[in-house]
């Protein structure tokens, strides 16, 4: 299952995805895609590490190509994925943030959109058989009504196409306004 959650900056989506993956099982993996650069990029990352502290989350960080991330067997389960009923006893992943990961495919990897756009889905694909629950946090940079320079445009119409494609995949889709989770897809959190 993958539930996309989308917000503002400081809306509360990775407050209440971590919440929602809390709840959905108890092997928890954090997949940390921010490469924290200069002081605010620290600070950013010491308050999400401050947030799920004590939640029993593990730590991956992935700054490049998600299809790289391979996490342990499940405790007594041959392969990777979850084969167990979904429940407090299963596997899984909370990916923060699908921003950061177009960003770092943009201005690291680089290539073709299309391309991009094929080794974000095939990351999330390959997570996605690692777990049965996936919890995918995303940006809303969209409405500012702000002009940019022609390089962020091109990041924000990446994003926008990837945000589309998560959207039609997920199970569940869940926008945060003013720390309100208002469900878009999938019924009600």
């Amino acid at each position: 299952m993958i539930h996309l959650i989308t917000g503002g900056s400081g809306s509360g989506k990775s407050a209440l995805a971590e919440a929602l993956a809390v709840k959905a099982g108890r092997e928890r993996f954090y997949i940390a895609t921010m490469e924290p650069l200069g002081e605010e990029g620290m600070e950013r990352v010491r308050k999400h590490r401050a947030m799920r502290a004590g939640k029993g989350f593990v730590t991956i960080e992935c700054y490049g190509d998600l299809g790289q991330v391979h996490l342990p067997e499940a405790a007594g389960v041959p392969g990777t994925r979850c084969v167990r009923p979904a429940g407090p006893h299963c596997r899984v992943i909370l990916l923060e943030c699908m921003s950061n990961v177009v960003a770092n495919e943009l201005f690291g990897t680089g290539g073709s959109d299309q391309a991009m756009i094929r080794r974000i889905g095939q990351g999330v694909c390959c997570l996605e058989k690692q777990a049965q629950h996936l919890v995918i946090v995303t940006g809303n940079v969209f409405a500012d009504g702000q002009d940019y320079d022609p390089e962020t445009v091109r990041y924000m119409e990446l994003l926008a196409r990837v945000n589309r494609m998560l959207a039609e995949r997920a199970d569940q889709v869940t926008e945060v306004v003013y720390g309100i989770p208002v469900s878009i897809k999938g019924g009600s959190i």
